[in-house]
């Protein structure tokens, strides 16, 4: 029976890192869809579908943070038996941390590494009013604040109302959620911010470093909120790079280049 949570198909046995992409509010797995064709030599990308969205539209949404969380940390843990890492952006970037210290609960395989992009420290209060059970018009201008989404959509009274369900449960995830302070992960870490991201400035971006006992860096690349897909070739070769330090035997079958 397919597994609804993996859009591109289950992970393959394949040398190197699996990369598992969780994303942003109002996002689907489709985000990632060019990610393995620009992998270049780490393993392969495979990206999460959460319900509500793409192939899984006829389920409801998740609108809780920790049950989505358990919900994925039931669908990874039979495929955490090679070397892994966890991506994640704005939204996904907040899953992936909590995934990580949920896998590590559960006394799962750790990941070789977290990525965490365009996403606010998990401490920090939102610097947003909530708009989770707002009238439609205020959500829809606060994802024309976000960006990312084009205005013929936004424009259009049926697309509308096929993507507010799932934006209301993903904005609830964020504006529900409760921080709890615990000791610091022991995975290395890689933070991803845009230089013009009106959403989480960069300079907040810092404060990630205090969530990890192993080395973390922090990559502030050209872009708004959605860098993630201007810059995608900067954040595809950053995650190489950082792949191949953690996890040599990433090198193994090179597949192509990111250009």
């Amino acid at each position: 029976m397919r597994n609804p949570w993996f859009a591109q198909g289950e992970p393959q046995d394949l040398p190197g890192v699996r990369l598992f992409c969780l994303p942003y509010a109002g996002g689907s797995a489709a985000a990632y869809r060019e990610w393995n064709r620009r992998a270049s030599g780490f393993g392969q990308v495979c990206p999460l579908e959460l319900p509500g969205r793409g192939g899984r539209s006829g389920e409801p949404p998740v609108s809780r943070l920790p049950l989505l969380v358990d919900m994925a940390a039931d669908a990874l843990a039979g495929h955490l038996d090679r070397p892994y890492a966890l991506f994640g952006h704005s939204m996904g970037g907040l899953l992936a941390f909590e995934l990580c210290r949920a896998l590590d609960d559960r006394g799962l395989p750790r990941p070789a590494h977290l990525f965490v992009s365009g996403a606010a420290p998990p401490e920090l209060p939102r610097p947003r009013l909530p708009v989770h059970a707002a009238p439609d018009t205020d959500v829809l201008e606060e994802l024309r604040f976000i960006g990312g989404t084009p205005p013929e959509i936004l424009d259009d009274p049926e697309l509308v109302e096929l993507l507010l369900p799932v934006l209301r449960a993903d904005f609830s995830v964020l504006e529900t959620y409760q921080y709890r302070a615990r000791p610091p992960l022991s995975v290395p870490m890689t933070v991803f911010g845009g230089d013009a991201d009106p959403v989480v400035e960069s300079r907040r971006l810092q404060r990630w470093q205090r969530h990890t006992r192993a080395r973390s860096q922090l990559i502030v690349v050209p872009g708004d909120h959605f860098f993630l897909h201007s810059a995608t070739a900067e954040v595809m070769r950053a995650i190489t790079d950082v792949l191949r330090q953690v996890v040599p035997e990433a090198l193994a079958s090179p597949r192509g280049s990111m250009a």
